[in-house]
């Protein structure tokens, strides 16, 4: 595989998934992390994880980025992270268990605002107070740390090393929170004293990693480095421009990386789109191309479509070419990259939605209207299945015919390049384009 992937230029790319997450940014993001020097989270928190098999062993991560695997790679968290304290050491203790040196390899940025335990309360009252209407938060405290962040209240990563800002802001939080907090049973209540305590505790594990990246991505690029950028989520739960409200509360696209990270647009030399070979999607929200018959059961299980996070059941579906137009036009696609190909391996026909119909009309991109989309009618062409087994599969020239034409109807239409196909969860398991 080394020798496959050194064949890529050594550029800055951005890594996207073009569909509700769950695409396989993971093992995209660690393959081609092998080309970087350094590996750049832009947005989101620990809603999201990133599965990678390197061997027999699986490896989960929700926070640092996927590049830590390899040696001598440098991480980055940016400011447009919000940040877990509790899991993030949770994280850096199974690296060390695992006997991964992550010393001197990990740097989060001053300005990246951090999940308070209040921020998990606030979102589990909110989602519950929602009843059937709820968006399927995975109540992480995501959506409140993004509130208090644009509230401009949050409390970022340089505030814990200042004794009275850091004392001034949970004094701020605990009055502001108590509305929600009081009721709360005495297991679920916030001790702000503690938790003041608790904080300054984590000084002398973010100390060293302290770091105004955006400096420091700038410096890396007039040495010629590489950056990798790495955001969590799909584009299509994009809190701007994918399927409002039932979406994250963060930019999941291009322009995520660019303020995520402090960062200007010629900063990016290519941009890479993650497709699965079908549809998925977590949690509450419209849906098109989503089955809800036995072949969507299928998917399920032979795809393993389960949340690496809340081991939520994933809804499943066929490839959406609507919402595919419009994911690969706002992030500027130059490549994609196509994942679990080898789920359709023993299908007889495989579907793909073209257009839809609403109204009784065309549609051919999706409408602006987001909340319009349930009343989408997809309209698809049939491929016929190449019913032979492509896992493991490392060569364009092996993969079967009928493969082939489903990979490029799928490129052709969307006007993009591939770059690697995969085939299989491990990191052998690939085909370079």
């Amino acid at each position: 595989m080394d020798s496959k992937i050194s064949r890529l230029e050594r550029i800055n790319r951005v890594i996207v998934g073009c569909q509700w997450g769950d695409e396989g940014k993971g093992k995209v993001v660690d393959l081609l992390s092998q080309e970087a020097d350094i590996v750049a989270r832009f947005q989101g928190g620990n809603n999201a994880g990133h599965t990678i098999v390197v061997g027999e062993v699986q490896y989960i991560f929700h926070l640092i980025p996927s590049g830590i695997l390899h040696p001598g790679k440098v991480c980055v968290i940016g400011n447009g992270v919000v940040l877990d304290p509790v899991v993030f050491m949770e994280e850096l203790e199974t690296l060390q268990n695992l006997g991964i040196d992550y010393a001197g390899r990990i740097f989060i940025s001053a300005a990246t605002n951090l999940i308070m335990p209040y921020h998990r309360v606030v979102d589990g009252i909110e989602e519950t107070g929602r009843g059937k209407n709820g968006i399927g938060t995975t109540k992480r405290g995501i959506g409140p740390a993004y509130q208090d962040k644009v509230r401009r209240m949050g409390i970022r990563l340089a505030d814990i090393f200042n004794d009275k800002r850091l004392k001034e802001k949970l004094e701020a939080q605990e009055v502001l929170k108590s509305h929600w907090l009081s009721n709360m049973p005495d297991d679920k209540k916030v001790d702000f004293a503690k938790l003041y305590d608790d904080i300054l505790g984590y000084r002398e594990v973010f100390r060293p990693m302290m770091k105004d990246v955006s400096l420091m991505l700038h410096e890396a690029r007039k040495a010629d480095m590489a950056i990798l950028f790495e955001g969590a989520q799909g584009a299509m739960l994009d809190v701007d421009l994918g399927t409002y409200p039932f979406c994250t509360s963060s930019n999941t696209t291009v322009g995520g990386a660019l303020t995520g990270l402090g960062m200007g647009p010629s900063m990016i030399d290519e941009v890479v789109g993650i497709v699965k070979a079908y549809t998925t999607r977590v949690g509450a929200g419209p849906f098109p191309t989503e089955l809800h018959d036995d072949m969507g059961e299928k998917l399920r299980e032979i795809g393993g479509e389960y949340g690496a996070t809340t081991k939520r059941p994933r809804r499943t579906g066929w490839l959406d070419l609507v919402l595919l137009r419009h994911t690969t036009r706002i992030n500027g696609v130059d490549k994609v990259a196509i994942t679990k190909l080898d789920v359709l391996d023993t299908l007889d026909e495989i579907k793909v939605a073209t257009y839809y119909r609403h109204d009784g009309k065309k549609v051919e991109n999706l409408p602006m209207d987001m909340c319009s989309i349930c009343d989408c009618e997809p309209v698809y062409q049939t491929f016929e299945g190449w019913k032979t087994s492509t896992a493991g599969i490392t060569s364009y020239d092996d993969m079967p015919v009928k493969a082939r034409e489903y990979i490029d109807f799928i490129c052709n239409d969307l006007n993009v390049k591939p770059i690697l196909l995969s085939t299989g969860p491990a990191r052998e398991q690939t085909v370079m384009v």
